[in-house]
C-alpha cells in the first residue's frame, strides 16, 4: 500500500518504520496541513498529530477521497462532523483512541466487568491513567473509551470528571510522569476489598503496528469503523 502520514512526532516516525518492514510505501511524511498535492496520491492515511489542527487534517483528507486512520486525542467534539464527512464522500474514516491489541481486549474486558458490577453497590468505581509529561489531553482518549464502556453497561454513571468519582460522575485521575508510554486501571473500592484490571505498555510500537494494521484492513472499505471492527471483537 501507499501511506501518507499526517503527524511526523514519535508516533509517526514508529508508524514509518512498521508499515516499511510491513512491505508498504510511505509517499509522503506532512507536519503541515495535507492536500491533494503534498498527499502524493496514496491509499490511505495515518493521522497522529495534535488535538488542535486534527480536525481539518482529517477533513483535507477525506474531502480528497482518502480514508483516514486517526489516533489523535483531544478532539473529539468534532468527530461526528468528520464521521458525516466520511460517508459525504464515500471513503472511510477509523478513530482510534488506542491501537494496541491487548488495550482493545482490555476495553473488552471493562465491558464484561462493568455488566457484573452494575448491581453490586457496596463498590465505587474510579479510573486512573498515567502518560508521559509531554501528553497535551488530559484524560487520554483511552480514558475516556473506557469510561464510555463503563457507561454502556452501568446506569450509575452518564459522565466522566477529573479527579475522584461523585454521584452519577465517574472520576479519572490523570497523571504525568516521566516518560511513561501510557499505563490504564480501573479500580472498584468497597470498604473490604479492591478489584483491579490494568493495563501497562512498555513502549509504542504495539500502538504504531496497530495502526498499520488498521490502515491494511480499511483499504477499498466505505464509513466509519472502530479497533472492534478490525480485530471481530
Amino acid at each position: 500500500m501507499k501511506i501518507a502520514l499526517v503527524g511526523y512526532g514519535k508516533m509517526g516516525k514508529i508508524i514509518d518504520e512498521i508499515a516499511t518492514k510491513r512491505g508498504h510505501e510511505v509517499v509522503a511524511r506532512l507536519k503541515e496541513t495535507p492536500t491533494a498535492e503534498n498527499l502524493n496520491n496514496p491509499d490511505v492515511v495515518i493521522e497522529f498529530s495534535l488535538p488542535e489542527v486534527a480536525y481539518n487534517n482529517i477533513k483535507s483528507c477525506l474531502e480528497n477521497q482518502i480514508p483516514v486512520i486517526s489516533g489523535t486525542t483531544g478532539w473529539l467534539e468534532k468527530k461526528e462532523e468528520i464521521e458525516k464527512i466520511a460517508v459525504e464522500n464515500n471513503t472511510a474514516f477509523l478513530y482510534g483512541s488506542n491501537f494496541s491489541l491487548g488495550v482493545n481486549l482490555f476495553f473488552a474486558l471493562n465491558e464484561k466487568l462493568a455488566d457484573l458490577m452494575k448491581n453490586v453497590d457496596e463498590y465505587s468505581c474510579q479510573l486512573e491513567e498515567i502518560h508521559h509529561v509531554h501528553k497535551l489531553d488530559a484524560p487520554s482518549g483511552t480514558a475516556i473509551s473506557i469510561a464510555e464502556g463503563i457507561f454502556k453497561h452501568n446506569p450509575k454513571f452518564n459522565a466522566w470528571k477529573l479527579e475522584e468519582t461523585q454521584g452519577d460522575q465517574l472520576g479519572i485521575f490523570a497523571v504525568r510522569e516521566d516518560e511513561v508510554p501510557g499505563t490504564h486501571s480501573v479500580f472498584y473500592r468497597s470498604e473490604v476489598d479492591e478489584i483491579e484490571i490494568k493495563h501497562t505498555a512498555f513502549n509504542r510500537n504495539g500502538f504504531a503496528l496497530g495502526a498499520v494494521v488498521a490502515a491494511e484492513w480499511i483499504k477499498d472499505k466505505k464509513g466509519n469503523f472502530t479497533m472492534k471492527d478490525v480485530l471481530g471483537l
